[in-house]
């Protein structure tokens, strides 16, 4: 059948307005927490175009702040024209999904993802039931809310693909581990107080395709094998990466009293380091070879490890080359710049270190609390904090040198994302786009 030309252009034209009526997910500016590269590092083209100034009184440099609803800790990830991120109700029994157009502010999506009749008491004033942060690809959103589930969501309509509601463990204190993608794997880590395990799902499907145990010795077991506690000691939030090391593509993974290092493709336990903390929450580093790890909370250890192809079993005594043990990060991820770790601990004290040897070279104070981890902008360092200030810090090796501060109405607990010349900052209660009008 012969269809008149004034026709097909008719029907050609509907679906060129339909196909750019849907935000597009390319670029991926900002696909994961920690950046393009999982390393907080903003690439050094877009570092050069954002603001280095703002102020929430005065709207300075503020192109829009949006309204949200629920809370969270998720760090939001961003494709396109949309900023992806998830938020909870503070009882969690509801769980939401955002997309929000970044040029506008305009909420496109504000979808229910889970309800849940009787979530686990927080018992953490720090957390909520929307920590985890997503992660994107050019044609899915993955989200995760740690024991309440998981799922695939289509980012140009906001709706599941598929769901997992039954990958689960006890998180006493809530979620907080976030998934990553490597090849068609998504991997989920959960460290909770019944159960320690990493799985790796079909990203495509949502199918299983294996999942580990750890073995790790907590010493907190009674004669006949049980704990003597009911606690922290074996919870964990970490996120952890993958790094080729041996030929291997490996997956290091912290958990409470023990770092692991997993093949990738079937969850093989290859080494273990043994550590006394818990609680581990920020990513491992690599530089060289060398491993950066940090081990937990409060009383947490940095450890500088060694990388070669004599890692296996448990490499504790033989790989460890440093162990950096006082006033170290425990939720704020630490950055990597021309071979020196910068990290700031909950309270505020920044300190800058020497990577290959673990040399304490300063150490300043910061106000307020500090939940985000920093993100780097060519020669300086971002750290926002529970007050709605953010610190600009020069990333040098020589000083401590404050070089700017800013000024929000809300808390921030999450980390400040970069796209497109703008620097987003999700704050309690609020989405804010900062930019050079």
């Amino acid at each position: 059948m012969i269809r008149p030309p004034a026709l097909i252009a008719a029907v050609l034209a509907l679906l060129s307005a339909l196909s750019s009526a849907q935000p597009a997910t390319k670029p991926l500016f900002w696909p994961a927490r920690n950046g393009p590269a999982r390393d907080g590092i903003v690439p050094a083209a877009e570092a050069a175009r954002v603001p280095l100034e703002w102020d929430g009184e005065s709207g300075k440099n503020i192109v829009w702040r949006v309204a949200l609803e629920g809370e969270g800790h998720s760090t939001p990830v961003i494709g396109g024209d949309l900023i992806w991120f998830t938020a909870a109700t503070t009882d969690g029994k509801q769980m939401y999904v955002y997309g929000i157009a970044r040029h506008s502010g305009k909420t496109v999506h504000h979808k229910l993802i889970f309800e849940n009749a009787a979530p686990e008491e927080l018992g953490n004033p720090l957390n909520n039931y929307a920590a985890p942060s997503p992660v994107l690809e050019e044609d899915a959103l993955y989200v995760h809310f740690g024991t309440y589930g998981t799922a695939r969501i289509d980012p140009v309509t906001g709706e599941k693909v598929w769901e997992r509601r039954d990958i689960n463990a006890r998180h006493y204190r809530g979620p907080g581990s976030s998934p990553i993608i490597h090849g068609d794997l998504l991997i989920l880590t959960f460290d909770g107080i019944d159960q320690q395990y990493v799985t790796a799902l079909d990203k495509k499907t949502g199918k299983s395709v294996w999942k580990t145990a750890r073995t790790t010795d907590y010493g907190d077991l009674d004669k006949d094998g049980h704990p003597t506690r009911d606690g922290d000691m074996r919870k964990a939030y970490h996120t952890p990466d993958v790094f080729e090391i041996g030929g291997k593509e490996v997956l290091v993974s912290v958990g409470s009293r023990a770092a692991f290092g997993y093949e990738v493709k079937t969850g093989q336990q290859l080494w273990t380091i043994r550590h006394g903390g818990f609680n581990a929450a920020i990513p491992p580093i690599r530089l060289d070879d060398l491993l950066i790890l940090n081990t937990g909370s409060e009383r947490a250890h940095t450890l500088g490890v060694r990388i070669d192809d004599k890692m296996t079993g448990d490499i504790t005594e033989s790989h460890v080359l440093w162990d950096r043990e006082k006033r170290n990060a425990s939720e704020s991820s630490p950055v990597l710049v021309n071979g020196i770790l910068y990290q700031t601990t909950r309270g505020g004290i920044v300190s800058a270190l020497d990577a290959k040897t673990g040399k304490d070279l300063w150490e300043d104070r910061m106000e307020g609390q500090h939940l985000p981890g920093p993100v780097v902008l060519g020669d300086k360092l971002l750290f926002s904090n529970d007050r709605g200030q953010t610190f600009l810090v020069r990333a040098s090796p020589e000083k401590f040198e404050l070089v700017g501060k800013n000024q929000l109405a809300e808390p921030i607990t999450s980390s400040a994302v970069v796209a497109d010349g703008a620097i987003f900052i999700r704050a309690k209660g609020a989405l804010y786009k900062i930019s050079a009008k």
